[in-house]
């Protein structure tokens, strides 16, 4: 089997990304790239990868890649991914796509353009547990879906505080382009991505400015963020997203999906990254509730996933138009919070 040439850009998530390509045979990581010398020479030795560059469009001059990933601050996913793809390769890039939907509009042309795939790692879908919810839901458990919630609550958890995460030159936002796009998706997903109508949001950061105040470090996005979206079909959808909000739980993920026929809702235990799923449906005159138990499907991750789709020549998920979807009600919620109003999509 020849295996795909596989580069990786950004070795901060981009460890990820190794460790998943290097689980499926047809793949082999060829070369790294980062602008950090001392986190490349490491990762290269770790990983036995001798391509190492400091320079990312050297190594897609100089590498003959098939697949590229683009794992870099949000800043730097644009560029790096259209060079990639014009270099001739397929491209998984990290959530969140883009910094706004028109830099998300021209990485899709670019892929278009050079006829090469263009997947965003929405890595909530990839797991056994969405697996099993998506075929569930797929089946029709639910009816036809008219309203979600999805959350993803920090009481303190601000990444890298003072890092490139809390500013908007770097990031492009805050807890809701770094962890609301991720329930997003989820939610989207399993509701099949409905056409979004218009949206209503509001941001806030009281407790981050004034630690960033305190301690003399950058820090100029959200520290919480809530919108409100509705959709041409007439489901609506709340989300919620926060690094630093005066909760009980240190960390909560939530989404609750209510359909015609049942409801779903997928939550995290004890604070952490485990989850559980229940139905609750009306059968025969009585309410009844129903929990996903292992083992459920089994799911492959997204880079797993994406080389499949490329060996197989078949439709891979998380694609480059649900990422710009989403960058587009993001936007949205941005603008409306600055302006107070609602947004028209």
């Amino acid at each position: 089997m020849n295996k795909l040439k596989i580069g990786v850009i950004g070795l901060g998530m981009g460890r990820a990304h190794i460790m998943g390509y290097k689980r499926h045979p047809a793949a082999e990581i060829t070369a790294l790239a980062d602008i950090d010398a001392s986190r490349l020479e490491q990762t290269g030795a770790e990983f036995q990868v001798g391509n190492l560059y400091a320079d990312a469009e050297e190594m897609l001059a100089k590498e003959k890649l098939d697949v590229v990933s683009v794992a870099t601050p949000n800043k730097f996913h644009k560029p790096l991914a259209i060079a990639a793809l014009r270099a001739g390769c397929h491209v998984l890039c990290e959530k969140p796509m883009a910094m706004n939907a028109r830099e998300a509009r021209e990485m899709l042309a670019a892929s278009k353009k050079a006829k090469k795939r263009l997947m965003i790692n929405f890595s909530f879908r990839f797991t056994e547990q969405s697996y099993a919810m998506k075929q569930q839901v797929d089946k029709g458990i639910l009816g036809d879906i008219y309203y979600a919630r999805t959350q993803w609550l920090r009481r303190r958890g601000m990444p890298g505080f003072g890092g490139w995460f809390g500013q908007k030159a770097l990031a492009g936002g805050g807890p809701l382009i770094d962890l609301g796009v991720h329930r997003l998706d989820l939610a989207l997903w399993l509701m099949k991505y409905p056409r979004p109508t218009w949206v209503m949001g509001g941001t806030y950061n009281h407790i981050a400015r004034e630690r960033a105040k305190a301690e003399g470090k950058a820090f100029d996005v959200e520290d919480m963020a809530a919108g409100f979206i509705r959709f041409a079909n007439g489901a609506t959808m709340s989300i919620e997203a926060s690094w630093a909000g005066n909760i009980k739980d240190r960390e909560y993920m939530h989404t609750q999906l209510l359909g015609t026929k049942a409801g779903l809702h997928q939550y995290n235990l004890n604070e952490g990254y485990d989850f559980e799923c229940e139905f609750y449906l009306e059968k025969n005159g009585c309410q009844y509730d129903m929990k996903l138990h292992p083992p459920v499907p089994q799911a492959k991750n997204a880079m797993c996933h994406f080389i499949d789709s490329i060996v197989g020549n078949t439709p891979h998920i998380a694609t480059g138009e649900e990422g710009l979807t989403v960058m587009v009600i993001l936007d949205a919620l941005y603008k409306s919070a600055a302006s107070g109003k609602p947004v028209k999509v």
